[in-house]
């Protein structure tokens, strides 16, 4: 760096790097030294003056329930672990999930926000997808609810690059009807009001009016940060924002956020010395000798073409295939540690090292040359055994989630790891479902059958009494609905002998009751004299 200039990094979420290159070094007593900000203006206080709104304050998870089913006579067995991901990834792609989640957006957008005339009744919600697929299947969902709602509002959809969807070529001009680079201008008018993104506007994106954030994708650290950070700029009536998080914990969110509330310290500094340790490895596997390597960097700094460069590489790449799996593992993460760290020690180091810098520039070309291990995906098949039998989101409460109120640290840059092959852990179709169900399936009835039939017939015993009928004939929504429950209350009670565990549910099981409630009623309202539609399974 020029000696004679100043050079400043301004952000909201310092990085370790960015810290230690920036930041001011503290030494510490220990020998350590640590780096911290040279001027912070934390996001605690811009919340405290009005600057920023805070984005925690008004959060709702939003819990998936689902089970699956085997569709085998046969009970094969795949890795455990990879199992576990697939199911998770077939489950939340799925179109009728997807359909269940964009109903709940869309009836929470009018319900909460429009109707309560968020910024003055302008504002936009932003729908945070895992991926194009996702985004495009939300989008879809999104505009077949809002149309069915018959809504003045609609969607836009915003991805990079073009993608193969149900047999056609789209990319959100084509879906949107009108170019992408005016995509932030049109979003500021009606009847636009949903945003529903893929790897775009999460970080950058300045748009106050976006009030509400559907998020339906795991979010670590500093992504967690800035993505929900897109609702946090102030703007006239806007005194509230709304997240509702399908994918992520409330304690993981709090966890990053905490980190960059008050001031971020980095806790130490890189130490340039573990390059050591990772030539040690690297040498240990004799994919490339000294030789290799100076004459390799004397080719390549005198402008040599690739003819002449590729031949070292390639004798390099042969060796590296001639060792064992693990040893591979072994080698391979070590010189992208090498590369990664160096990279940014380069940067900082008050002194140059000649022997470190021709490494660098030898193993950035040699690692595009060397392949990945073989794994053998022992899940493979998996998704064509199973079917989704049975899903359901439900809110939980809503939270406030507090930060600490104190200084958080965060580490130096990793100097690389030495990775190395586990063995997958085998496990039966069967057992593998009864895990995975257990985990997302929520009540797990022990005799589901008979507590099908009870709830089967509760509509119509409701439906028969007199109180309740006079309230639907003569009295408005709100008062029948009150009839409605206290029935369906003295029905339940009046089974508990017959089904004890029904009861159990009703009177311990807040959102089993809800459903129950909002099942009973929705059936029987206005249908006297029809015949009832079986309820579905909770």
């Amino acid at each position: 760096m020029l000696t004679n200039a100043s050079y400043f990094a301004f952000t909201a979420t310092p990085k370790n790097k960015t810290l230690e290159m920036f930041g001011v070094p503290v030494p510490q007593s220990d020998g350590t030294v640590k780096h911290i900000p040279f001027h912070n203006y934390s996001m605690k206080q811009a919340i405290q003056e009005g600057f920023i709104l805070d984005v925690l304050r008004y959060y709702t998870p939003i819990q998936s329930y689902y089970r699956l089913i085997k569709t085998l006579s046969d009970d094969p067995q795949f890795d455990k672990k990879k199992a576990q991901k697939k199911l998770r990834k077939f489950v939340e792609s799925d179109s009728f999930p997807i359909s269940v989640k964009a109903e709940m957006m869309v009836e929470h957008f009018h319900e909460q926000v429009i109707a309560k005339g968020k910024i003055g009744g302008k504002a936009r919600a932003m729908v945070v997808t895992a991926g194009i697929d996702r985004a495009i299947e939300y989008y879809h969902a999104i505009r077949r609810c809002l149309e069915a709602r018959k809504s003045p509002y609609k969607a836009i959809i915003a991805f990079s690059g073009d993608k193969e969807y149900d047999g056609a070529t789209v990319n959100e001009a084509s879906m949107n009807g009108f170019p992408s680079n005016a995509i932030e201008k049109t979003f500021k008018n009606d009847p636009y009001r949903f945003l529903v993104v893929a790897d775009k506007f999460q970080t950058g994106y300045d748009e106050p009016l976006l009030h509400t954030m559907y998020v339906d994708k795991i979010l670590t650290d500093i992504k967690a940060v800035q993505t929900l950070s897109r609702l946090n700029r102030a703007y006239p009536q806007k005194l509230d924002t709304f997240v509702l998080d399908f994918a992520n914990a409330p304690e993981d969110i709090q966890e990053a956020f905490s980190r960059y509330y008050r001031t971020t310290i980095l806790s130490s500094e890189t130490d340039p010395n573990k390059l050591y340790d990772l030539i040690a490895v690297m040498e240990r596997h004799q994919v490339y000798t000294q030789y290799h390597v100076d004459s390799f960097v004397d080719l390549y700094l005198s402008g040599a073409e690739r003819d002449k460069l590729d031949p070292i590489l390639d004798v390099c790449a042969d060796l590296y295939k001639g060792l064992d799996e693990n040893a591979q593992i072994e080698f391979k993460s070590s010189a992208k540690g090498f590369v990664r760290t160096y990279g940014f020690l380069g940067a900082i180091l008050p002194y140059g090292n000649p022997e470190w810098e021709k490494l660098s520039i030898f193993l950035n070309l040699l690692l595009p040359k060397l392949p990945s291990p073989v794994d053998e995906d022992l899940s493979q098949g998996i998704l064509d055994a199973i079917d989704l039998d049975s899903y359901r989101a439900e809110a939980r409460t809503q939270m406030a989630i507090q930060l600490e109120d104190s200084n958080a640290e965060v580490e130096p840059v990793p100097t690389g790891g030495i990775g190395g092959k586990t063995d997958p852990e085998l496990d039966l179709l069967s057992s593998i479902l009864n895990t995975f169900n257990d985990l997302f399936g929520n009540i797990d009835w022990k005799d589901a059958d008979n507590v099908r039939r009870q709830i089967a017939l509760i509509p119509a015993m409701v439906s028969k009494d007199q109180t309740y009928q006079n309230a639907m004939k003569n009295a408005d929504k709100q008062e029948a609905r009150t009839e409605s429950d206290r029935v369906l209350q003295s029905i339940v009670f009046s089974i508990m002998a017959d089904n004890m565990e029904l009861f159990k549910q009703f009177n311990d099981n807040p959102a089993f009751k809800k459903w129950l409630s909002d099942m009973v009623f929705t059936t029987t309202y206005n249908k006297a004299g029809k015949p009832l539609e079986l309820p579905q399974n909770p």
